[in-house]
This record gives C-alpha cells, structure tokens and sequence, in this order.
C-alpha cells in the first residue's frame, strides 16, 4: 500500500493506493466512527463491488446499507441527489452515518454533496473505481451536482475522512473510461511537472496497455500532485484553479453537447489542446509544446476537436464557468509545460483558437 497525506489540518486524510485497497479493515475502522454505513453507488459499479465492500464492512460489525443510481452523467442532478437524502431520512441514518461513494467522479461528486449537505455535514469515505476519480475528484473535496446552464455550478467544498483507490478496479475499467482518466493524469504534468509530463509521452502506450506498474506510478504522482495543490489552497480562492486547466473549454462542451453525451474526460481532452492553442496565441508557449500536448491527448485515445457546438454557443456557455467574472472569461493557461497561469483573454483571440480548432 502507497500512502499520501491530504495535508489540511484538522481535516487532514490519507489517500490510501494498493491493490483490495477498498477492504483495508485497519483504514475503514480507523475512519469509520459511527455503527451506521450507506454504501452510494451506481447499477454498473455496485454489481461488481458492492456486495464484498459490505461484507468486509459487516466484518467490522457495521450496520450497512446500500443505495444504486443510475448511471452516466446526465443524472448528476437534483432528482438524483435527493433519492439520497430519501434513504437516509426514511432509515432514520445519524449523524454518526458514514457515507461511502463506490464508483466514479459522478458517485463520488453527489455522495460527498449529500454527506456535506445531511444534517448539516456527516462523514464520507471515497472509495473511486475509476482512473479519473482515482487521480481527480476523489482527492480535494470538491462535491456537487449539475445545473442545465451549468456544470458543477451547486455544490460544496466538503473533505472525505478517507480516500480507498484499489488498483484491481482497473480489471473491469472499460478503455474508453481509461482514455478519459488518463485526461486529467495528462493535465497534472502539463500545469506542474515537466518531467512528470515527459514520462507521461514516453510510457503512454504502457499506461493504455493497463500495465499495473505504469498506472500505479501515474495513479500516485497524480495523486501528489493534487494534494500538494489543494494543501495550498484548500477552497480554491487562488493557486488550485490551475487544476482547471482544459475545463473552461471541457464544461462548455459537456452542457452545450447535454450532459452524459461527451465524458467529461474527453471533453478535457479537447479543452487542453485548444488552451494549448490559446496560450501560444498570447506567445506563452511554443508551436512545438503546442503539438506535444495535442500528440500526448491523441495518443491517450482522446478527441483532439471540439464538436460543432458553434463558436457563439461555447463563448456564451464559458462565460457560466465559475472562474467568470463581471461577464469575463478567465482560462488556466501554460506559460511553458509544467507552468500553469490564470488571466483573461481578449475575446477575439478566443475566438481565433476556436476557428482554428474546430
């Protein structure tokens, strides 16, 4: 087992990385204060992890119970959030509850949100299955839902009292949801490390081939990376926007194209090249850094061009980004790779790229 510490003080949390990482009983006791436990998952992850999760849980002498969603992103909304709260007021669940979130970014952004929001505040456990929750949304507390006009825009910074990644989730990972992960590993070497994105062009093949060693190594230096960002800047008034490099452009496309229809990983994907494209615009990164972004994303198996949205229709869904101000859009850009800035952009320049790109 890999350890890394989410270092915030009293809310401080380790991040747990091995293989059966979800049934660690030295991990889950140590976290898990209260009798009661809901499991939150979704009808494509419970069928494979649900049931071993509750009998290890069950081992521990917990009361367990487990609530399915539906899943895909498109239901990453109220309705959903709320046939949450229904299970836990109708089983009379605590305040000593422990929420878990089994499954991917959408499990986890809701659980946490529902586990924020129940009773003012109860703990939550992320247990993430997929390499894009592995490396991003479990890590940092971020939770929330969807709104039509806008992605992740109704939420809560709310810290987990643990983060359990097992590496055999990767046996049952379909590759297209690999590809999609591996948007946001790519995107912590190109915001903070070059070298870190270097070994990221050279062992790609690896990575997409499921070699363990390979997605460990990326799984943990992703996983420090975010971690040391979020230990700066906990609530994100600075520093940790840089997280969001390629999700201006990303959300856009998610809830311009309707949630569910690009996962949100490939929409990153695309975001990355066309803000790679953008900050040589400004003369902050070279024609060459330029390609090797696009090479390193395509290579990933990710899309590289938006899709026809309609150069009006992004800007006006950009300009709901949550980095907007007084109506101006704000994008984390590269001043070189592994060198992440956050500024404004002439609207004309903007809309170059997206001509350009598309």
């Amino acid at each position: 087992m890999k350890i890394i510490n989410v270092e915030l003080g009293d809310r401080a949390y380790p991040i747990v990385i091995g293989n059966r990482a979800m049934h660690s009983k030295e991990h889950l006791e140590r976290a898990i204060k209260g009798q009661s436990v809901l499991i939150v998952t979704n009808d494509m992850v419970g069928p494979l992890y649900a049931d071993p999760l509750v009998e290890t849980l069950s081992a521990l002498g917990k009361t367990v119970q487990v609530h399915m969603l539906p899943t895909g992103e498109q239901y990453k909304n109220l309705e959903t959030l709320n046939s949450i709260f229904d299970v836990l007021l109708e089983n009379e669940f605590d305040r000593r509850t422990t929420i878990v979130a089994l499954g991917g970014g959408v499990v986890g952004d809701m659980a946490g949100f529902a586990a924020a929001s129940y009773m003012r505040g109860v703990p939550f456990i992320q247990i993430p299955t997929t390499l894009l929750s592995q490396v991003d949304s479990s890590v940092g507390g971020k939770t929330g839902i969807n709104h039509p006009l806008g992605k992740n825009m109704i939420g809560a910074f709310y810290q987990p009292q643990l983060v359990l990644t097992d590496l055999n989730a990767f046996k049952t990972l379909p590759q297209k949801e690999l590809s999609a992960g591996m948007a946001e590993v790519i995107k912590h070497g190109a915001i903070f490390d070059a070298e870190y994105f270097a070994w990221l062009e050279g062992n790609m093949g690896a990575l997409m081939a499921k070699d363990e060693t390979s997605l460990t190594d990326a799984i943990v230096r992703s996983c420090e990376i975010k971690a040391e960002v979020v230990a700066g800047d906990e609530r994100e008034s600075g520093q940790r926007a840089i997280l969001n490099f390629g999700h201006t452009f990303g959300h856009a496309i998610e809830a311009g194209m309707g949630y569910g229809a690009w996962l949100h990983g490939e929409a990153v994907g695309v975001g990355m090249v066309l803000a790679a494209d953008l900050s040589q615009r400004l003369g902050m990164l070279s024609a060459e850094e330029v390609a090797r972004i696009r090479s390193v994303v395509q290579a990933a198996g990710l899309p590289t061009a938006p899709p026809p949205l309609g150069i009006d229709r992004m800007i006006e869904m950009m300009k709901l980004d949550k980095k907007a101000e007084a109506g101006q859009i704000k994008f984390v850009l590269l001043d070189g790779i592994g060198r992440a800035v956050i500024q404004a952009v002439p609207e004309d320049v903007l809309r170059e790229t997206l001509q350009v790109c598309a």
